[in-house]
């Protein structure tokens, strides 16, 4: 059941038909898994914090450097040198005391990872290489856990959503076989601030739509962002029957 104080601080969501009590009750029993406390760990901790998501776990071993500071809206010049994962979870407790915060200040990887990723009801991968992506992919499959993907870089955005328990659904190495050429990071490639904070949003909608189970999610789709232009582009996915990771073993792509 929901307090009165939950009830008086998620009062303007409780008013969406949409989502109601039984959606708030749902964000209080999740937990989350956010995988990078960087531009977009911060939009998505942030705002799945105020929904009022019962526990999250924030992971990133990087600290806070001043280059930070143009996109990583939760970070102070304060926080330079400081654990960005411990940084983003205090921010967060200060918002919102109601719910768990942890910190996991350490790059999570093999046995870690898989143990964090079936513990959660959602992951949402906020990384920035490829390596990462694939074995955040791999651990969720592998648990049958909803992942929420998104990058950012220069000024394009992507965000969707690939959630396996549903058999015909594609993971993410469906989209992407392999890096080819394509590892670039913010740090080499230059990013846009509002760009993160964007496809971050994004990414803290899609969330918490699979969690409440309201609404359309992007499950199948992939939303492409010209933030130039200001303009939105979706493609639709479907599953690779040779991709290794939820299919048989093979090179090849899947999108149409």
């Amino acid at each position: 059941m929901l307090t009165d104080d939950e009830l008086m601080r998620y009062s303007r969501q409780l008013l969406l038909p949409q989502l109601d009590v039984a959606g708030q009750i749902r964000l209080k029993q999740s937990r989350v898994l956010v995988v990078g406390a960087g531009g977009l760990g911060c939009p998505v901790a942030l705002y799945l914090g105020g929904a009022g998501v019962g526990h999250l776990v924030l992971a990133d071993d990087d600290r806070v450097e001043i280059a930070n500071l143009q996109r990583q809206v939760a970070f102070r010049q304060s926080d330079i040198g400081a654990s960005k994962a411990e940084s983003l979870a205090r921010q967060i407790r200060g918002m919102n005391p109601d719910i768990q915060v942890d910190a996991v200040a350490e790059r999570l990887s093999g046995e870690a990872l898989a143990q964090q990723v079936a513990s959660a009801t959602l992951v949402v991968d906020c990384t920035d290489n490829f390596d990462t992506r694939f074995a955040i992919n791999r651990a969720c499959v592998e648990a049958g856990v909803p992942l929420v993907s998104g990058a950012a870089i220069r000024g394009e955005g992507q965000v969707s959503v690939f959630d396996s328990r549903s058999p015909d659904r594609p993971c993410y190495q469906c989209l992407y076989p392999d890096s080819g050429d394509e590892d670039l990071r913010c740090s080499e490639a230059g990013v846009i601030g509002p760009l993160v904070g964007l496809i971050g949003a994004c990414q803290a909608m899609e969330a918490i739509k699979v969690i409440a189970g309201v609404g359309e999610s992007l499950t199948g789709r992939l939303l492409l962002l010209d933030a130039w232009r200001m303009e939105w582009r979706e493609m639709k996915l479907v599953r690779d029957p040779a991709c290794p990771i939820c299919g048989p073993a093979r090179s090849g792509g899947a999108l149409e």
